[in-house]
């Protein structure tokens, strides 16, 4: 009786999800390697995101501020600011996802959420406010042009243009 009680018991200590390193290199001919072990003397380690369903808490919040002004700091008074003047807004981990999938970007999305979704920004103004500029291609031609507004670190708007 206790060898069947053994079995199933060993069986699921390894199947636990366990956390193994990857090594990121190049070989001879300069094509990025991946290993898990270390595969050259430029190995670099890399930190892999968890990748199982289910997210985890403040996963999607922008950064925190400070927790506490210096003493000498005034408090602002929150009735002084006014409506929507903060574009942040917390987005729930399943629609955060789908707007990932769909490659769909909306007010309240961090810079992260947005690189996320399309890539690293080929254009990017800062005066009078911060701009992201994405081209989308046909054929090569230029199909249209996304332009993404930030304020405070988070997307105000989306503005989608024809060249």
């Amino acid at each position: 009786m206790l060898r069947v009680l053994i079995g199933p018991i060993f069986l699921l200590a390894l199947s636990a999800p366990t956390q193994a390193e990857v090594f990121r290199c190049h070989d001879a001919e300069d094509n990025t390697v991946f290993s898990d072990t270390p595969c050259g003397e430029d190995a670099k380690t890399m930190q892999l995101r968890d990748n199982r369903i289910g997210g985890s808490f403040n996963q999607n919040l922008p950064a925190s501020q400070t927790a506490d002004p210096e003493p000498n700091e005034k408090k602002e008074d929150p009735q002084s600011k006014t409506a929507g003047s903060e574009t942040c807004r917390f987005i729930n981990s399943t629609d955060l996802r789908r707007y990932l999938i769909k490659e769909q970007v909306v007010k309240g999305m961090t810079r992260e959420h947005v690189r996320r979704a399309f890539g690293d920004p080929p254009e990017t103004y800062g005066n009078p406010r911060e701009v992201w500029v994405y081209q989308s291609r046909s054929y090569g031609a230029l199909t249209e042009l996304t332009y993404v507004y930030f304020k405070d670190g988070c997307v105000e708007r989306v503005a989608y243009r024809k060249p």
